[in-house]
């Protein structure tokens, strides 16, 4: 952390002398930024696997499932800013459940999905009947949509922790789950286990969304997991450059969409802003796999 605060009071010299956008001057926006450029590699990396193995429903899931893990936090005493032990146990009970479900009923991924996403929803908003004593409602709405507010040094030390851990579990095991996500068969006769591999990828999947929660929100983390990813895949035709570019349009999202409403003042989420700048890149690249011959057959 003391190097940490190193490189903040360099960026603040930076921001009063105008090298800088004038809104890193706040400590703040720092933390923003410092977790943005954690998070941004991850979620792009991460994001390829998600459009690969088309598991965006489910990220989508445990994101709302993160707000019923915060009421129960609440409930049991821990801070409503930070109550990372009730989530990530939720989350994580919420997502190796309803991968067990699906593995031993067979049931359609989307119907099960929706059914786990119901009742988490459901629950979730029982509980918060029960909260709304002890806390303002209205603070819970930047566990929903994010806030560069709400994060503090225990955010960054949290996403630091869990992106370090995610990659790497996901750097070594990488080649295996692709494999088993995209041809399970030729996986099981290589000898590659598909279950455990499907195991570690959801509870990756998961871990990472929780700690994205504040920034990005719990509505919005799976549209940064998917729309960067799905943009990148409009232009390669090779695994390598499909991870590349949507590592690179996921860091600038979380970039733009900090630093652009502080420096120009308007008025929306951090979340927001970051998902609507991960949808331009999504329409440019689109427009350009639609008109320019040499994008037309990119594939993954």
């Amino acid at each position: 952390m003391m190097g940490l605060e190193g490189l903040q009071q360099e960026i603040m010299m930076m921001a009063g002398r105008g090298i800088v956008p004038w809104s890193l001057y706040y400590e703040f926006v720092f933390n923003a930024v410092i977790c943005a450029l954690i998070i941004g590699p991850v979620l792009g990396a991460l994001g390829t696997m998600v459009v690969a193995k088309r598991m965006a429903f489910f990220s989508q899931a445990v994101g709302n499932a993160a707000l019923t893990g915060v009421a129960i936090g609440v409930l049991i005493g821990e801070s409503y800013t930070s109550p990372y032990v009730s989530m990530f146990s939720f989350c994580i009970l919420f997502a190796l459940l309803l991968n067990f479900t699906k593995n031993h009923t067979k049931m359609a991924s989307d119907t099960l999905i929706g059914v786990f996403l119901s009742i988490s929803l459901a629950l979730g908003a029982s509980l918060l009947l029960f909260i709304s004593a002890k806390v303002n409602t209205h603070i819970l709405e930047s566990i929903l949509f994010g806030s560069i507010l709400t994060v503090n040094q225990l955010d960054i030390a949290v996403l630091f922790f869990v992106s370090v851990l995610v990659i790497a579990t996901g750097i070594p095991l990488f080649n295996r789950m692709l494999l088993s996500s995209l041809n399970p068969a030729l996986a099981h006769v290589r000898g590659v286990k598909v279950q455990l591999m499907e195991y570690i990828f959801v509870l990756m999947i998961t871990v990472v969304t929780v700690a994205c929660v504040k920034i990005i929100g719990a509505v919005l983390v799976e549209a940064l997991l998917l729309i960067p990813a799905a943009a990148a895949r409009n232009l390669n035709r090779s695994l390598g450059g499909f991870m590349l570019w949507s590592v690179i349009f996921s860091v600038s999202s979380c970039l733009m969409g900090i630093v652009i409403p502080m420096q120009w003042d308007i008025p929306i989420p951090s979340g927001g802003a970051i998902i609507l700048s991960a949808a331009c890149f999504f329409l440019i690249t689109s427009l350009m796999r639609g008109f320019m011959p040499r994008f037309q057959e990119a594939k993954i």
